[in-house]
């Protein structure tokens, strides 16, 4: 899990025993049932993907709890919603499968987890159906998981879920910026979703 950068910062500061450790202790390339619910119970997490020359790229992804799922001990899945069609972070996927996710939990027990492992876009899968809204599927083969120390996670809480999130025989809520002068005459017909 570590390269010759991380060995040297981690020589230079004294924390190679502590690396080796939390490799040993933590570490773990197939989900376990806890960290399934943690998942499960996330309504956003953070996806860090990098383009073929290795630029990289950050967002957001949030829906309801559940929206991300781990299937089996070697898969985790979520669905891909509509969204502002730049395709920034799964343009990179199709070119660059390697991914980082983090999942953090807000309130008085902050806690997060990172995934990192390989991304894989789906456009037909049968659980597609799973996910109300989504246009595409996407699925994660883990490759590193690991717990994170949340002592800098500030306290906050959660006061509502976001009305765009799509919901079972709901029309969607379309943000202003599709209709304002300057995107509506661009901005392609929502296709249909599951």
């Amino acid at each position: 899990m570590y390269h010759e950068g991380n060995r040297e910062l981690q020589s230079r500061f004294g924390s190679e025993a502590l690396a080796d450790r939390l490799l040993e202790k933590v570490h773990r390339t197939a989900f376990t049932d806890a960290d399934k619910a943690f998942i499960e119970g996330c309504s956003f997490f953070f996806l860090a993907t990098a383009d073929g020359e290795g630029q990289p790229d950050c967002s957001f992804k949030g829906g309801t709890p559940g929206f991300a799922k781990v299937v089996t001990p070697t898969l985790l899945v979520y669905p891909d919603y509509d969204g502002n069609g730049m395709f920034k972070s799964l343009g990179n996927v199709r070119v660059n499968p390697h991914v980082g996710l983090l999942f953090i939990m807000v309130g008085e027990k902050p806690r997060r987890l990172r995934v990192n492992g390989t991304a894989e876009l789906s456009f037909d899968d049968p659980l597609l159906s799973c996910f109300p809204g989504g246009q595409m599927l996407v699925r994660i083969t883990p490759t590193h998981i690991f717990p994170n120390c949340p002592r800098y996670i500030p306290q906050m809480q959660i006061v509502a879920p976001s009305v765009y999130v799509p919901q079972v025989e709901c029309a969607p809520v379309e943000p202003g910026w599709k209709s304002s002068a300057d995107f509506r005459d661009v901005v392609p017909p929502r296709k249909p979703t599951a």
